[in-house]
């Protein structure tokens, strides 16, 4: 894996250094604890980054006040210490914030450390809470957009398709089976890369709960989950029927209209135009041409279905807007 400084590292450079900065300037004792808080609390997305702010408050917060009672309660001794983790971690699990544990033990020591509670030394650990957590959230409130990633991917996945659909028809004229089917592991990659960028661009975007990235990607997954399972039926036909040749002409057809601009309809309607003509085609003479037009049929309706997720896509008629994928079959 080759060195690489990305902006998340720069944040977490900055943004420590900053807290430490400040919290050192305003006069707070257990500076550098301000440092550690930011470290935690920037996280790859805002959504996950407020999130963690907000459990390591909390988890803070219930520190400081189990700290009060446990030691000025019963004694400032490491037996004490042990006994308060045993009720508090508990206790901020319970509150969904365990993620707080490891910071807000930190405060637990200060207090431990000072040998008394006072209101003085609460301030100062409220202090180093909000400065750690507060320049954390400022630094993730920038995020590098990813549009031109998802773009990227989409643009991928399309071209597999493609070369998917280019094979099966390939086999269906000429019963070549030479294709090592090397997209489909590919294929299936790029999606789920996609999707979980996607995912993080929803998470960048606190008031979206999800995207039209996020609803392409899910739709293509989709149509290549029925790609998966027809295959095996499409690429084992025992006999070649004229029926082949005809799928074969639609699935080149449909192959070149995998691009921005085009939609579901127009081949939709070729395709039931398609079924009505296998339906007023003489019956199958022999045992292996029934099996032959059985799985064509089969491979035909499973187009349908392939289609026909497409076309539930609701942004697929806003390929003008750049801010959203664009129409495709």
């Amino acid at each position: 894996m080759k060195f690489r400084i990305g902006y998340r590292t720069i944040k977490t450079a900055l943004g420590t250094a900053l807290s430490i900065v400040i919290a050192q300037l305003l006069g707070f004792e257990n500076y550098v604890s301000a440092g550690i808080l930011t470290i935690l609390c920037i996280q790859v997305t805002k959504k996950r980054s407020l999130q963690a702010s907000w459990h390591r408050f909390l988890a803070c917060i219930i520190a400081m006040a189990f700290s009060a009672v446990f030691f000025e309660g019963i004694a400032y001794h490491p037996v004490v210490i042990g006994l308060l983790l045993l009720f508090f971690i508990p206790t901020v699990v319970m509150f969904r914030a365990k993620e707080g544990v490891v910071s807000s033990s930190v405060i637990i020591m200060h207090i431990y450390s000072a040998g008394k509670v006072t209101g003085g030394l609460l301030f100062n650990e409220l202090g180093i809470i909000t400065i750690g957590i507060g320049v954390a959230l400022i630094m993730n409130l920038y995020m590098p957009s990813v549009d031109y990633k998802l773009e990227q991917y989409q643009r991928e996945i399309e071209a597999q398709f493609k070369k998917i659909f280019s094979e099966i028809a390939k086999y269906l004229r000429t019963n070549d089976s030479s294709w090592d089917g090397r997209e489909l592991t590919e294929t299936a990659v790029v999606i789920e890369k996609a999707k979980s960028l996607a995912i993080q661009d929803v998470e960048n975007n606190i008031l979206r709960d999800e995207n039209l990235y996020y609803q392409y990607f899910k739709i293509r997954e989709k149509q290549f989950e029925i790609i998966e399972r027809v295959l095996p039926s499409i690429t084992s036909i025992p006999q070649h029927v004229e029926q082949a040749n005809m799928v074969a002409g639609f699935i080149e057809e449909l192959a070149k209209g995998i691009h921005p601009g085009n939609t579901v309809l127009f081949y939709l309607e070729k395709l039931l135009r398609m079924k009505a003509e296998f339906e007023n085609m003489e019956l199958p003479k022999t045992r292996e041409e029934f099996e032959a037009r059985a799985a064509l049929l089969h491979f035909v309706n499973e187009m349908e279905q392939f289609l026909l997720l497409k076309r539930s896509f609701k942004g697929m008629n806003s390929g003008k807007d750049k801010s959203q994928p664009a129409a495709a079959n």
